[in-house]
């Protein structure tokens, strides 16, 4: 007779299910964006990544609260950042604006491709190492999610100002090449996982969260260009910070 203990361990409730639902619905939104790419549905294809950056951001923390994080949990999740994050973006500005030169085109989204791909593999090994247990107040080089919203900057732009030209694909295909670098680059980005918010401060943080989200809802690709502005500016002074102003 089987030992009802055992039956119990073996038994997940819908609830511990929750965040591999998110991490199978985030990669659903990733490829449905290439899907809508592929169709000339830009600004919707666009969303469906934002949508996957959410979910991405939500399924490992939910996953911590609730306790059923797992070995499978953190292979899904990994496997669904490259999708979302190194595939999808990609293939998106290359059928919105790397057609004129598709050859060339192609080689910059695989150089893209494959410097997610390798930033992925390179943050695994890290969180698997014996450091792991130790939270840093950084990561090394810009983190995927970060990667795929910055890479879509072109696209921002071209969204918020209709009645402007196009952007060069020759430059476009230089902006992936210098995002995919950044990836796998050395350079000191702030982990906002150790970001710490006194007391005092919270209902500040709180109202900034609700004007940046009316922002996003009503501004939508304006704000983007203006975060995309500001994360990059967080970076150049986290590197400063970092490695060149004095300890205090």
């Amino acid at each position: 007779m089987a030992d009802p203990l055992d039956k119990k361990e073996k038994e997940l409730s819908l609830l511990q299910l929750l965040p591999n639902v998110l991490t199978i619905t985030a990669i659903c939104a990733g490829l449905t964006s290439i899907k809508f790419g592929v169709q000339g549905n830009y600004t919707l294809a666009v969303q469906l990544v934002m949508a996957a950056c959410i979910l991405d951001g939500l399924d490992g923390r939910i996953a911590r609260l609730l306790g059923s994080d797992s070995k499978m949990g953190a292979e899904l999740d990994s496997l669904a950042d490259f999708l979302n994050f190194g595939v999808a973006p990609p293939l998106i500005i290359y059928f919105w604006g790397l057609q004129e030169f598709p050859s060339a085109g192609w080689i910059f989204v695989l150089v893209f491709s494959a410097c997610c791909v390798i930033r992925l593999a390179r943050f695994n090994v890290g969180s698997k190492s014996e450091d792991a247990t130790l939270e840093s107040s950084y990561f090394q080089g810009v983190p995927a999610p970060a990667g795929a919203l910055l890479v879509m900057l072109p696209m921002y732009l071209s969204f918020a100002f209709t009645d402007a030209p196009l952007p060069n694909a020759i430059a476009i295909c230089i902006y992936m090449a210098f995002i995919g670098l950044l990836l796998i680059s050395r350079i000191p980005t702030w982990s906002f996982k150790t970001t710490k918010i006194s007391r005092g401060n919270v209902k500040y943080f709180l109202v900034g969260v609700a004007i940046a989200g009316a922002a996003l809802l009503t501004f939508a690709w304006v704000t983007l260009i203006v975060l995309c502005l500001g994360y990059v500016a967080m970076v150049i002074w986290a590197w400063l910070e970092k490695d060149f102003l004095p300890n205090r």
